[in-house]
């Protein structure tokens, strides 16, 4: 069990990665995929209001970090039209598979369903980075990933009792994290893609 405040270290990782990532992103080393992004921003910044009625404590300023980490990578993305992940049929999908889960969660009075409609719309909204990861890790920038899964550890490890609501959101985020950048930094994709690949007779 970690100390409460250790809560700000781990803002403070988000806050690297996310200089990182958008250092790469305004030099068009890295393609953000804009749904991803935007929702990823939208639905920390709707949790972080809900943990701030409910008084959640230090832990909720982590989840501000989800919130604002990503609005500031979608706002970077504008700089250079170049360095964007063109969107596909794939991606729109996702995201009005997304919204619809936020929209219900808004709507649902059951806490567990509600808590589980908002962790499957946010990862249905990193579907679109998951896949563009294996076709071109060489388009995204690992640390954030690593540096966001971190955060999540922290945070989950500072609660002074562990409850489904405390731990599920975090405790999702941090494996999805810790995936999207090992998938980034192995480039697992194309290595399966080239093994895979039919011979030629």
């Amino acid at each position: 069990m970690l100390d409460p405040r250790f809560v700000y270290l781990a803002v403070a990782l988000s806050a690297f990665g996310a200089a990182g990532y958008i250092r790469d992103t305004l030099r068009g080393l890295t393609a953000p995929n804009r749904v991803t992004w935007a929702l990823w921003g939208l639905e920390g910044l709707l949790a972080f209001g809900v943990e701030s009625q409910q008084n959640v404590g230090l832990a909720r300023w982590m989840t501000l970090a989800l919130g604002a980490v990503p609005i500031l990578v979608f706002a970077a993305s504008f700089r250079d039209r170049n360095a964007v992940w063109r969107l596909g049929a794939f991606d729109l999908v996702c995201g009005v598979i997304s919204v619809a889960g936020v929209v219900f969660w808004a709507l649902v009075h059951e806490a567990t369903i509600a808590l589980v409609a908002f962790i499957a719309a946010d990862q249905v909204a990193a579907l679109p980075t998951f896949r563009k990861s294996w076709l071109a890790p060489e388009s995204e920038t690992h640390w954030v990933f690593f540096l966001g899964c971190a955060n999540c550890v922290i945070t989950v490890l500072t609660l002074k009792v562990f409850t489904t609501a405390g731990v599920l959101y975090p405790g999702v985020i941090a494996v999805s994290d810790l995936l999207l950048a090992l998938v980034i930094v192995t480039r697992f994709g194309p290595r399966w893609r080239s093994t895979h690949r039919p011979s030629v007779a």
